[in-house]
């Protein structure tokens, strides 16, 4: 039933409207429930597991968890392993392995320098985004890569300690590399490795604007952070590139809202495992076992991931600290950070898919891009008479 207004315009109903409303919803919950389907085989997250823990084991028997700490933010390199030929996947891999590797670095670096922390930041996610998209990195794209450079930015560590700390990197990321090199034979036996590796392209809007958009809601997301006084802002800049970085619009909306409720149900685990007395190898087999489980399910549904994800990275910043923040102070300060990112993320997200704001930036940008040198060369007038 349809109500006509005075002017003879038509209305929907109260009915009709919640009627609307209701499928609206239901498809909403559909989006956010649906597990989709998984071809890992189970060797996969066991590696996955192996890279990340192995560090943490030898950091463990030396009586120095953390350093075996810094060397795992190396072994999370191995989750950049693509689906493709034996070749292509650790040309790949060794190249995500030196740019983790030099944002540690050079986030351990602007640590020093407080003043210039939040450009230095978004400059190296403005680079590293580029290069990202330029040659199609598939997920998780350059997320480890800026979490190793903001962890680093905000640890006290002092300056001649810090090429030992980049060699722990190092050995990390090489750990990875052989890892992946033994599981991508153990994936030969089972059949040939005929993924095709997408070729580099450079699409200025996919590599230049959706990277300087990337890199502004980072920095800003971080400058927030800081102008708020938070106590743990480096996970901000993370957040906020976890939920920016989806392909889609929809693929966007639905990372920001799984990942605020699953961060919200994984706060009551961290909280869990924080509170229980488990020493430095119940801490180690605590995030061998999440590492697993989130590479299980990361591929399935990311908000089941996230639950997981968000007690192996509070025990991955804070567990090497005996000084640190209490369980419930680490909460509170997880659910803003990732709340405040997740924000700031969701409107650069939904930003990038307005054509008129493109077009905007675009109008902005190229002018910049041909006073570099980077623009497409003039035209030869003998083409046209050929």
């Amino acid at each position: 039933m349809r109500v006509v207004s005075l002017r003879g315009e038509a209305v929907d109903s109260p009915a009709r409207t919640w009627h609307r409303l209701s499928a609206a919803l239901r498809e909403e919950l559909r989006h956010h429930t649906r597990l989709h389907p998984s071809t890992r085989p189970w060797e996969m997250p066991l590696a996955a597991a192996a890279a990340s823990g192995l560090p943490l084991l030898v950091g463990v028997w030396y009586e120095r968890l953390d350093l075996g700490l810094v060397a795992t933010l190396g072994g999370l390199v191995f989750l950049s392993l693509p689906d493709t030929r034996l070749q292509h996947r650790m040309v790949l891999l060794m190249a995500v392995a030196f740019a983790t590797i030099a944002c540690y670095a050079l986030g351990a670096l602007t640590h020093f320098f407080p003043a210039a922390l939040i450009i230095a930041l978004t400059l190296l996610t403005l680079v590293a985004s580029m290069a990202a998209r330029f040659y199609r990195l598939s997920p998780p794209g350059i997320l480890f890569m800026l979490m190793a450079a903001s962890i680093a930015a905000y640890s006290p560590t002092p300056l001649m300690d810090i090429p030992a700390r980049v060699g722990l990197v190092t050995l990390g990321a090489l750990l990875a590399c052989l890892l992946a090199f033994a599981y991508s034979l153990l994936q030969l036996r089972r059949g040939p490795l005929d993924g095709e590796a997408l070729a580099p392209q450079f699409d200025f809007d996919r590599v230049v604007i959706d990277s300087v958009v990337i890199a502004a809601c980072v920095g800003l997301s971080l400058l927030l952070a800081e102008l708020l006084g938070l106590a743990r802002p480096y996970w901000v800049p993370v957040s906020c590139l976890a939920v920016i970085q989806g392909a889609s619009l929809r693929m966007v909306w639905n990372r920001s809202v799984q990942r605020v409720f699953g961060t919200v149900a994984g706060l009551a685990l961290a909280w869990l495992l924080l509170t229980l007395p488990l020493g430095d190898w119940g801490i180690v087999a605590a995030m061998i076992a999440l590492s697993f489980i989130i590479e299980v399910l990361v591929v399935r549904h990311y908000g089941l991931a996230t639950l997981f994800i968000t007690p192996l990275t509070i025990l991955l910043a804070e567990a090497g600290s005996r000084t640190g923040l209490s369980p419930m102070a680490t909460m509170q300060a997880r659910a803003i950070d990732t709340a405040l990112g997740g924000v700031i993320g969701l409107l650069g997200g939904m930003a990038l898919h307005v054509p008129a704001f493109r077009a905007r930036m675009a109008a902005a940008i190229r002018p910049l891009q041909r006073r570099l040198g980077g623009g497409p060369p003039p035209a030869d007038p003998r083409d046209a008479r050929e």
